[in-house]
């Protein structure tokens, strides 16, 4: 049976990015909700039609749509990184169910620590292009032209869920109904912290440290 790993924090945090890498490296599936709901809001699908309520509001996607999506997707062998789920309790009550069915469980949970303002920065900042999915900075990783795509010259947007307002209402949604999930699984002794706010590439060799990569 291979490992499976739950990635928590707040939004900005590099789950995301540091999630893709490890997967590729080790051969385990990367589950992104985020990924999938954005995808069907894209395809304008049921679940994508309620979904963008949420996301647009920058508030959390109900667990029953959620729950549902994931169990469609969940490889029978394991070996999955669970980036931004689960993010309430009971979603992780759900998620432990599903894999305790399969005869699986969670072997690890790491915590992404980022300060609120870093996180700000980081989100708010952000510009995508709507055409070939290339993701900017506009301090970190500008493009070169001022707003318009390096790859193919389309303009760039700024995601709804990006502005700095959805951010910080994204924070507090965070910390009212994802925090309480540090406290569940430090009581499993399956929790470890990392500093997130580092740059990648020390943060990466350390999350392959904690995690036995």
């Amino acid at each position: 049976m291979r490992k499976n790993l739950v990635f928590l924090g707040p939004p900005g945090a590099g789950k995301g990015t540091q999630a893709k890498r490890l997967a590729q490296e080790l051969g385990l599936m990367h589950i992104s909700t985020g990924d999938i709901l954005r995808e069907a809001v894209k395809k304008g699908t049921p679940l994508g039609k309620k979904a963008k309520e949420y996301m647009d509001k920058g508030e959390l996607v109900p667990d029953d749509l959620i729950v549902a999506l994931i169990e469609e997707v969940m490889p029978p062998e394991g070996g999955v990184i669970f980036d931004g789920f689960p993010r309430t309790i009971a979603q992780a009550e759900a998620l432990d169910e599903m894999l305790s069915k399969k005869g699986m469980g969670i072997d690890a949970v790491v915590l992404f620590d980022v300060p609120d303002e870093v996180v700000v920065e980081r989100l708010s900042g952000r510009r995508v292009c709507p055409s070939c999915g290339a993701v900017y900075h506009i301090k970190f990783n500008p493009p070169e032209n001022d707003e318009v795509c390096d790859r193919c010259g389309t303009k760039l947007i700024q995601r709804d869920d990006d502005r700095e307002e959805v951010v910080r209402n994204r924070l507090e949604v965070y910390r009212r109904q994802t925090e309480p999930l540090i406290e569940y699984y430090e009581r499993k002794g399956i929790l470890i912290r990392l500093d997130a706010s580092k740059e990648i590439e020390e943060v990466y060799q350390e999350l392959k440290k904690v995690v036995g990569a």
